[in-house]
């Protein structure tokens, strides 16, 4: 296949200071969870971009000094020289596959507390921490010798990442993460010396440190500045029009400008509250400032959306973060003429989630992002088939069609059963929600793969039982038949069943999702935390009921904090609902009557409803398998070699698990397997002054 020749345009060369990057693809500064201390595998998964054709890959931010901490979070660091070896293994990677290499120094001052190193955080102004955790940790403002300090800090940084071989170093001023943006924002910045007050006077920081880090560059590299245009709190704080006249003050002196918006959870919305390209309208002006290259993001997916950009003007380059997540072979499968092949970024923000939760990253669309080095698994290739000849796949959702996909492109011969009349089991189920419909490619990707294919067999509406199974003779069996909500209200808060909730009656999101009703007031419980009590209280509230939402956490889906999304969710669920109870149990359900509890207190109080809605836990759908196993003796004579239970059948979990559970299934089939052993390879910390 050849490229479609509308799409030329991306793949020109852009010239970036004395660096040129072969094409228009720009993987920006993206979090990943391994930094300094999982460094081959962030070399490896980093040097994978470069091999799926980005023209520029660069790390996540990079730490400059030890007061800049941002533990718990695993960044990258430039503290001194002893971290030069993890940075040029990440160059050495990145420009074997004929890339540039960058790195995005960073001093974070509000945004991390210093946890690790017990440090004190330098910033504008005096002022608390700005963590998720509120850390009981407060800023020193700095004076003109800690001005001086970060600007040698920085300057050292910047002479190392020479060393260290890149060809792009940032000057970071974005997302509300660095010392440099909160001077340059009247909401952190307090000051009423030379580096308060008027624009000019905060953008002055900004400046010298580009102009250091010019100086030190000496033309020996690029030097690119990633600057947020809008905080979204008004004239509280950074506005677009303030963003731009700062940028054109400071416009020739950078080889790049990369514009974002802040925080992060505005430059990374969910696909459920920001569609593609969201960001257009407050980076449309920005190349009209300056004749150096633009580079952007908005969750690019669309070949044509990227053409769009540079062909109006907006962008030199189609930034990508969470799309290079997804594909990291995104912009060869655009060159060699294969979209269909794309897997697509829903913009699910899972791969943000474990960023902050200090853990390696994952994708929902591609499991083996933050796999690559320590199980091998490289995003488009595998090793070839194995000595079984054909599997049956039971169950459709997201782990049978991650299955199938991999295994039937590794050579096996594949059928896959399915008992409804469509594939994507839960996925395509709750692709029909409020904002969820982006979701539903994680179905669509696996479906446009799977069909073409001569060794794979569909079929629907395809219910099997033990007998079934054991009659056909396949060698290979998986058993991927989901899971359904639990009616009894057990979950976090209750181990055991809520007294009069089965009793009574209730719906649970299966049921809600299959169409059933039953009166006009529901109570939604969620004891869930994540996304699916939210969209029951979207949906129950647009078909005009009273909805009440109860909740034991202290704000609504509260795990979604970590994919940044939780006030968006909040703020819906407040305008969706009558009532909202945080902090409160279900500990009994009467005749139209719920009693709730006080998390903290015990205090007793009733509210109102015709139905209740309990978002709780999930049972696996295990009885095919438990009905298999139990005749395990009679496995040898029909053929079967193994029967397996995966994905949300073994155990339920978020739809990223249950790709990553059809993934490793495809995978492991007929590869020796140690049940003892570690599964990955480990980066050990050596001992200092032992080695």
């Amino acid at each position: 296949m050849t490229r479609d020749p509308r799409y030329d345009i991306l793949f020109e060369p852009v010239k970036i200071g004395p660096r040129v990057t072969r094409n228009r693809f720009y993987q920006v500064p993206h979090c990943n969870g391994l930094g300094y201390q999982h460094a081959t595998g962030m070399a490896v998964m980093r040097g994978i971009k470069a091999e799926g054709g980005w023209g520029v890959v660069n790390t996540e931010q990079c730490e400059i000094h030890p007061s800049s901490d941002s533990a718990p979070l695993i960044e990258m660091r430039l503290w001194d020289d002893r971290d030069l070896p993890t940075l040029e293994l990440m160059v050495e990677k990145v420009q074997a596959n004929g890339s540039l290499a960058g790195v995005e120094l960073a001093y974070n001052s509000y945004s991390m507390a210093s946890m690790y190193t017990r440090e004190i955080p330098l910033s504008p102004s005096h002022l608390p921490v700005q963590t998720p955790n509120r850390d009981p940790v407060q800023c020193r403002a700095m004076d003109k010798d800690d001005i001086a300090d970060l600007r040698r800090w920085h300057r050292n940084a910047v002479r190392r990442a020479k060393r260290a071989g890149f060809d792009i170093i940032y000057v970071y001023s974005a997302h509300n993460l660095s010392v440099l943006f909160h001077f340059l924002s009247k909401r952190w910045n307090h000051r009423t010396d030379e580096y308060g007050g008027s624009l000019e006077n905060r953008v002055r920081l900004l400046k010298e440190i580009m102009l250091d880090t010019q100086d030190e560059i000496a033309g020996e590299a690029a030097m690119a500045v990633r600057i947020s245009l809008d905080e979204l709190v008004g004239n509280k704080g950074l506005e677009k029009n303030e963003a731009e006249d700062a940028i054109g003050m400071l416009a020739e002196i950078p080889d790049l400008w990369d514009v974002t918006l802040s925080d992060w959870s505005n430059d990374s919305q969910t696909s459920r509250f920001a569609p593609e390209a969201v960001e257009e309208p407050f980076v449309n002006r920005i190349k009209k400032l300056t004749t150096k290259p633009v580079v952007g993001v908005g969750r690019f997916t669309s070949p044509d959306t990227m053409v769009r950009q540079v062909k109006s003007g907006i962008l030199d380059l189609i930034g990508a973060a969470r799309p290079s997540i997804a594909d990291p072979f995104l912009p060869k499968k655009i060159e060699e003429g294969r979209i269909d092949e794309i897997r697509e970024c829903i913009g699910c923000n899972i791969c943000v989630a474990h960023d902050e939760l200090g853990v390696p990253i994952r994708c929902t669309q591609n499991p083996t992002q933050g796999e690559e080095w320590r199980k091998d698994w490289h995003p488009e290739r595998s090793t070839p088939k194995g000595e079984t000849e054909n599997v049956l796949i039971i169950g459709s959702g997201p782990t049978g069609l991650e299955a199938a996909n991999h295994l039937s492109a590794r050579g096996y011969e594949v059928t896959l059963a399915e008992k409804g009349t469509e594939l994507g089991g839960r996925v395509a189920r709750e692709a029909r929600l409020p904002g969820m419909a982006t979701w539903g490619r994680v179905k669509d990707h696996r479906e446009i793969l799977l069909t073409p294919r001569p060794n794979v067999s569909l079929y629907l509406e395809s219910e099997l039982d033990a007998d079934a199974v054991m009659d056909f003779g396949f060698e290979r069996v998986a058993i991927a038949t989901g899971s359904k909500w639990r009616r009894d209200g057990i979950a976090r808060y209750h181990q055991h069943a809520i007294p009069g909730l089965v009793e009574r009656g209730c719906l649970t999101p299966d049921d809600l999702m299959d169409g059933k009703r039953a009166g006009k007031h529901y109570l939604i419980y969620d004891d869930d935390h994540y996304y699916h009590g939210s969209l029951m209280a979207e949906v129950l509230g647009a078909e005009g009921n009273i909805v009440t939402y109860v909740t034991p956490a202290g704000i609504v889906s509260e795990w979604s904090v970590h994919a940044l999304d939780q006030h968006r969710i909040h703020k819906n669920v407040i305008e969706a609902c009558d009532k909202v109870h945080v902090n409160q149990a279900l500990c009994e359900v009467k005749d139209g009557v719920a009693v709730l509890e006080c998390v903290f207190t015990g205090a007793l109080s009733e509210t109102p409803f015709d139905t209740i809605v309990p978002v709780t836990a999930r049972l696996p759908e295990d009885q095919l398998f438990l009905d298999l196993k139990a005749r395990k003796d009679e496995w040898a004579a029909a053929g079967i070699k193994s029967i397996d239970l995966i994905g949300d059948a073994y155990a339920p979990g978020t739809i990223a698990a249950a790709v990553y559970a059809g993934h490793k299934y495809a995978r492991n089939l007929d590869q020796v397997i140690d049940r003892d052993a570690v599964p990955f390879k480990r980066e050990m910390t050596a001992i200092e002054g032992r080695l």
